[in-house]
């Protein structure tokens, strides 16, 4: 924001070198109330150096700045330990409101990445198992993220690293062979691979041979067994198609689906590597790499058996995409039960010598609970992606018709608020924290939800059509103070966008949409925007420029505006 780098600068004189401006801008805070002004200097960090009090140093230097002439800042105030400083109000309402009105949905880019490359491990579901609620989260932040990084000047790379390969498809084989019906899997493959997984593991309760059976049709899978293989590439193709539909809805593309058996013939280079770099070393049979100078458990590559593992397979995932796309950072978007697992990864290639390894970022995320438990696909507790949208883009739809039964595209729209509802439930939370899945709670229209935000904008759309005139760029001046809030939100945008990259943290967007759409309903309530006299111009570019900035906050969770409601 402008207005705190010229506000830091000014204290940065006074301070004389006390301070450096970097640290000075850091500090700079929004004061908790509107009525304390627009930006606050916090003096406690100063009281120790200069040995007076922060009310002191506050009011001193809240009466040098007063004697200064600044056109932005037109006042300054001390406030307890904090300086405060008031924006003249009318200029940079104009010229907040036509940069918006010239740069649209540029508004808020920065080039930080050049064009650099990202790569982002996103959603990666098992194939022949269902698209869960579980799934959601990785899905759904990484495609915020990718989108985020975009508007900071990256390019991205969206990888589904799917879950294709494992132990778990020899059971399958093997339950599709006692149980399964081709017309069956054809008809509902999803539903009907996910029974045979299920029926599988309440057998096996029971009747322990049928483990070594899935380990003998996971064997013949690995050793290319035709049968083995057809059988799992069908799994595969069914389930894309499937996963694909899921896909379409949430408006997600992805520039890879290259899963597990995409490195099988790419981890023995890794462990070769591994033991001419002389890390590797035996344990209890196993072959593992020692991680005692990062603190960290010992990283397994190979089993006792020989068979690799997550980490030999995401070292040479790693690995290829480095080599593919030489990326300067490489997100994974997956759960914080993994942790672990990705310490150790960077810290091995880190050991191997590879700089990049510096680049490989965990983005962890909190688990999705039903009635306070994680979901389980091998016990069937699992609640489908699929009919939960399908259920949220009814009740769209029929609210639509409740609400504005003449509305154009209404299955358009019915789409876009049904998916918006449930992409919005999961990223207005902190992605740390785990949620709870309530289909009433994320299918309300009401308060802080998606649909919420999306009819703010459609009511925005409205007032604009309303008044059938072109958005100029005349002098912008306001009378009154009704405006600043809503004004005071907007110039927070391109500093949104900077937290939610700094911190890889869609809530961020979220919650500012949120906020945004609070101020514009809040003076829409109190002002005659389209009554005519000196000032229509000016509150008519306020609510474009509101409208500019939700949609493109919305863009950046994935999320589309509908023109209507």
């Amino acid at each position: 924001m402008k207005y705190a780098k010229k506000y830091s600068e000014l204290l940065a004189q006074e301070f004389n070198g006390i301070l450096s401006l970097e640290d000075i801008e850091r500090l700079i805070e929004k004061p908790k109330f509107l009525q304390q002004g627009d930006l606050a200097f916090p003096c406690f960090q100063m009281a120790k150096i200069l040995r007076k009090s922060p009310v002191e140093i506050a009011k001193d230097i809240s009466l040098k700045l007063q004697s200064r002439n600044e056109s932005d800042l037109e006042r300054f105030e001390a406030v307890g330990g904090y300086v405060n400083a008031f924006l003249n109000k009318s200029k940079a309402a104009a010229e907040i409101l036509h940069e918006i009105t010239e740069k649209k949905n540029q508004y808020g880019y920065r080039n930080l990445g050049r064009q650099q490359i990202v790569t982002i491990d996103l959603s990666s579901p098992n194939i022949a198992k269902p698209f869960s609620m579980g799934h959601l989260r990785s899905t759904v932040i990484g495609n915020s993220l990718s989108l985020i990084y975009e508007k900071c000047g990256f390019k991205t790379i969206k990888i589904n690293h799917l879950g294709d390969w494992g132990t778990q498809f020899g059971k399958l084989i093997t339950a599709y062979k006692l149980w399964g019906s081709e017309q069956k899997v054809k008809e509902s493959p999803i539903k009907e691979l996910l029974a045979l997984y299920v029926n599988f593991h309440e057998a096996a309760e029971t009747n322990p041979a049928l483990e070594q059976e899935g380990r003998n049709w996971f064997r013949r899978l690995e050793n290319a067994d035709a049968e083995a293989i057809e059988l799992w590439k069908w799994f595969k193709e069914e389930s894309l198609k499937e996963f694909k539909k899921i896909y379409d809805l949430l408006g997600i593309e992805f520039d890879s689906y290259a899963g597990e058996a995409f490195y099988n013939d790419k981890m023995e280079p890794i462990v070769e590597m591994l033991r001419e770099k002389e890390l590797l070393v035996e344990s209890d049979g196993a072959m593992v790499v020692q991680l005692e100078d990062a603190a960290l458990p010992p990283c397994l590559i190979k089993k006792s058996d020989g068979a690799t593992l997550y980490a030999t397979r995401d070292l040479a995932a790693a690995k290829y995409r480095n080599d593919q796309h030489s990326f300067v950072t490489s997100l994974y978007v997956v759960g914080n039960e993994q942790s672990l697992h990705f310490k150790q990864l960077k810290a091995v290639l880190a050991k191997m010598g590879f700089e990049w390894a510096d680049g490989i970022i965990h983005v962890p995320f909190g688990m999705m609970l039903k009635d306070g438990k994680k979901m389980s696909t091998r016990k069937g507790k699992v609640v489908l992606l699929e009919d939960v949208l399908k259920n949220s883009i009814e009740l769209a739809k029929k609210n639509i018709e409740e609400k504005n039964p003449l509305l154009a595209d209404k299955k358009e729209t019915a789409d876009m608020v049904g998916t918006g509802a449930i992409i919005f439930h999961d990223l207005k939370n902190f992605r740390m924290n785990d949620i709870d899945f309530s289909l009433e709670e994320m299918l309300k229209v009401e308060g802080e939800t998606g649909p919420y935000v999306q009819y703010t904008n459609a009511r925005a759309k409205t007032i604009l059509r309303k008044a059938a005139t072109s958005i100029t760029h005349e002098e912008i001046k306001f009378e009154g103070s009704a405006e600043w809030p809503v004004i005071t939100e907007l110039m927070a945008f391109p500093e949104t966008v900077m937290r939610a990259y700094d911190k890889n943290d869609p809530s961020q967007i979220a919650k500012y949409v949120l906020d945004l759409a609070q101020a514009f309903n809040k003076y829409y309530g109190e002002v005659r925007i389209l009554k005519e006299n000196d000032e229509k111009d000016a509150r008519l570019s306020l609510v474009n420029a509101v409208s500019i900035v939700l949609e493109e906050g919305l863009r950046l969770l994935g999320i589309q505006a509908p023109k209507e409601m």
